[in-house]
């Protein structure tokens, strides 16, 4: 796409992407050296990133109030904005939840699940870098499948993570804490495949 306008919509949503793979990173970088101490500045760290996110998506809709002309349907700029959004949000509700929960220790399994969020934050990333050239690019399907792939590995993380929380014999409050946290780390990559649904659909409209 050449039109400078028609340019500014991929590029938002690539910048919308790289917010939540930094988002994802963050929150890596927290469960990896976890100090209960220090959630209220990473939830300021945090909230920054989501704020910028925002901010790219009001500037987004407010071009495409004013468009005449848009490069994909509206209603598809529309779902695939809301969805990259989505993403950062939910990243940032697994960390508040982890404040207001007031954690102590990470679980392993946990840990796992936020190296598959990276995994498919980036993978989304580059399904967005590529999204551009859709009527052409080879490697639009192959990120789809991907993302998909590894939202079922999320599953079974969070299945068999979910499944040791129980039978450990755990505090009460602990395994309603943890099964919270896992939740919302399963969502963040629910959100994820979200966006490849909806890319894909506007594929298929459009070409």
């Amino acid at each position: 796409m050449s039109k400078k306008q028609d340019s500014f919509y991929f590029q938002t949503f690539m910048d919308c992407a790289a917010d939540s793979c930094k988002a994802a990173k963050l929150l890596k970088e927290i469960f990896s050296r976890f100090n209960a101490a220090d959630l209220p500045a990473k939830l300021e760290e945090m909230h920054a990133i989501e704020h910028a996110a925002d901010k790219k998506k009001h500037e987004l809709l407010n071009q495409l109030v004013k468009a005449f002309i848009t490069p994909i349907e509206r209603e598809d700029i529309l779902d695939i904005c809301q969805n990259l959004d989505d993403m950062t949000d939910q990243i940032e509700d697994v960390l508040i939840r982890l404040y207001y929960n007031r954690v102590t220790a990470i679980r392993p399994d946990a840990e796992k699940m936020v190296d598959v969020l990276i995994a498919c934050c980036e993978e989304v990333a580059k399904m967005m870098a590529a999204f551009p050239d859709f009527k052409k690019s080879k490697s639009i399907h192959d990120h789809i499948v991907r993302i998909n792939t590894l939202e079922e590995e999320a599953d079974k993380l969070y299945i068999s993570g979910m499944y040791r929380l129980h039978g450990e014999g755990r505090e009460p409050f602990e395994v309603i804490a943890w099964r919270e946290i896992y939740s919302e780390l399963e969502k963040c990559m629910d959100t994820c495949e979200h966006v490849a649904d909806t890319v894909e659909s506007a594929i298929m409209k459009n070409t």
